[in-house]
């Protein structure tokens, strides 16, 4: 079966359309003029602002014009990950697979996180059927790189007295609020070296992890590649001389590190040794993590003589740095059972032209001075190793609202749907909310969307029937606020 021929048709015939054009982060033009394009064809009224945000308006449905006006919010880009690394998003489309009651992609990150939120909005716009009063879809850009599209909101793009953010990822579930978060990059500036004729070198690589998203997923304790890589380069380095030609790992902030590699050189003489300390590293870690990754590789392979080598004290510092740099949960909330409170993510390892090598690290937590404390720390560890440290603007979390209005009305429409009470939650990913709540501190949020697992991984996908329940939910909330007045 194809993806558009699921129900509800309406979401997944847009949706289908959404997966074959390519948005990348910062680089949304091609899906916004889709969204600019969907609009003029049914004649709704669109603007934009100066970094790309798409806002569109519908009228109320007779009778109900005197009703609170809803924001149904989503974001445009999609976090790009392949097992094919030659696979180029910015002008390949998704090859969607329907399997059982599950959609996925081929090989790729789906970009359900949030195509799907983004299909719903489109569908709803034009769907006869809902009872609505105002209505405008807020569709902002470069959500997954760094909220710029929230942090850049254009003057009058929104008016709206309610906002339902629609890239939540748990049927079932409401979202009342989310974590903050700050990214903290760390730069080691090295000398070249002439690689040493008498040396064996090889390429150690880690792949096919897990990964995941660094909120969603971060609790689950999966491999970090970058971890597992320098853990075993540590270890030789202890006994042996190491030289470090290259090393890469990870590739998005918010996404854990599925595979990394690194080539070094040893003693011609200590080659079986080094080989004989890998095989043993692969039993212990396969051991260590046979239930949680079962994909998970591990492999050693001679390569030619490189070029260059980094010098031997940044080499040094670097492998000690990754290796000891803190990673995972740091703390769980006191106030809502189950919720991570506070995590760090050490994402991606990359080597510049610029005889650079820099780590990139993103700290979350629901608590601000908790956030800033773990961003610190990570400072601290790095200054420790010689890196230079800067921290980003960050972004600010949600506080949750257990009176909120839209919380009641949203949890009552599922109830009365299919019998179930949804679960109330924060979450340790972050949303775009606690940017809006800034900007317009009178909105009454609240985030639902349908099951997806894996996301910002290639292992992503969406559960169909859930896909149904949040649409027909979306509807019924929008339809109970149409009773209300202002």
């Amino acid at each position: 079966m194809k993806v558009s021929e699921l129900q509800p048709r309406e979401v997944f015939t847009i949706f289908d359309e959404i997966t074959k054009i390519p948005r990348p982060s910062k680089k949304e033009e091609k899906i916004r003029q889709f969204i600019l394009d969907f609009a003029k064809a049914h004649n709704l009224e669109a603007k934009t602002d100066a970094v790309g945000n798409v806002a569109i308006n519908i009228p109320a449905t007779p009778g109900c014009e005197n009703a609170p006006k809803v924001i149904l919010q989503g974001h445009m880009d999609m976090v790009c990950e392949s097992n094919d690394k030659s696979f180029d998003f910015t002008t390949t489309p998704i090859t969607t697979i329907v399997e059982g009651e599950w959609v996925r992609a081929d090989g790729t990150t789906l970009g359900a996180d949030n195509g799907i939120g983004v299909a719903a909005g489109l569908a709803l716009l034009t769907d006869p059927n809902v009872k609505h009063g105002p209505v405008e879809a807020l569709f902002t850009m470069d959500e997954e790189t760094g909220m710029t599209g929230a942090f850049n909101i254009g003057e009058g793009m929104i008016d709206g007295d309610i906002l339902i953010n629609l890239d939540s990822e748990d049927d079932a579930e409401i979202f009342v609020g989310c974590a903050g978060g700050v990214d903290t990059v760390c730069t080691f500036k090295y000398n070249r070296t002439f690689a040493p004729k008498d040396f064996h070198y090889l390429k150690i690589s880690v792949l096919n992890g897990q990964g995941g998203h660094s909120g969603g997923d971060i609790h689950l304790g999966r491999a970090n590649a970058n971890k597992l890589l320098c853990r075993f380069l540590f270890d030789v380095s202890r006994n042996h001389e190491v030289v470090l030609s290259e090393i890469d790992g990870g590739n998005l902030r918010n996404a854990i590190p599925r595979a990394a590699h690194a080539v070094v050189g040893v003693h011609a003489s200590k080659k079986d040794d080094i080989a004989a300390m890998f095989n043993r590293y692969v039993a212990d870690v396969k051991d260590e993590y046979a239930d949680i990754e079962p994909t998970l590789e591990l492999k050693l392979e001679t390569v030619d003589m490189p070029d260059f080598c980094v010098d031997s004290e940044t080499s040094t510092a670097v492998i000690r740095a990754i290796y000891s740099a803190p990673h995972g949960v740091v703390s769980m909330s006191r106030d809502l059972e189950g919720l991570v409170e506070t995590s760090t993510n050490l994402a991606s390892v990359k080597m510049g032209a610029d005889s650079t090598i820099v780590v990139t690290t993103s700290q979350r937590s629901s608590v601000d001075s908790r956030k800033w404390d773990i961003a610190n720390q990570v400072e601290a560890h790095f200054l420790l190793a010689g890196a230079t440290v800067t921290h980003g603007e960050g972004y600010p979390g949600w506080k949750p609202n257990m009176n909120s209005p839209i919380m009641k009305i949203a949890s009552d429409a599922y109830r009365e749907l299919y019998r179930v009470t949804p679960a109330i939650k924060a979450i340790h990913a972050g949303l775009e909310c606690g940017l809006f709540l800034e900007k317009y501190p009178h909105l009454d949020m609240v985030s639902f969307g349908p099951t997806l697992r894996d996301v910002h991984s290639p292992s992503e996908r969406m559960h169909i029937p859930a896909v149904e329940r949040f649409y027909e939910q979306l509807k019924l909330t929008l339809a109970k606020v149409a009773e209300l007045k202002k």
